[in-house]
């Protein structure tokens, strides 16, 4: 099972996970529909997720990336 932390939650309820595989270290992302469109998950590389759009779970993957750079402050 990978390791996921939940990346957005749409108002009707779709989520976006992003997830790691335990066994290798590589990230996807995990998108669950919510229950009446049928709530079966589907696996997403991380470029593929990326490239599709500019909705508000991709703009939330962009600001998770964010975090990582360490910016110096200003002088």
């Amino acid at each position: 099972m990978a390791d996921r932390r939940e990346l957005y939650r749409s108002p009707n309820g779709d989520a976006w996970f992003i997830a790691r595989e335990p066994t290798n270290g590589y990230a996807f992302i995990i998108h669950q529909p919510n229950a009446p469109s049928g709530g079966r998950l589907s696996h997403v590389e991380l470029g593929e997720f990326l490239r599709d759009g500019k909705g508000p779970e991709q703009q939330a993957m962009l600001r998770l990336i964010g975090t990582l750079v360490e910016v110096p402050p200003f002088a």
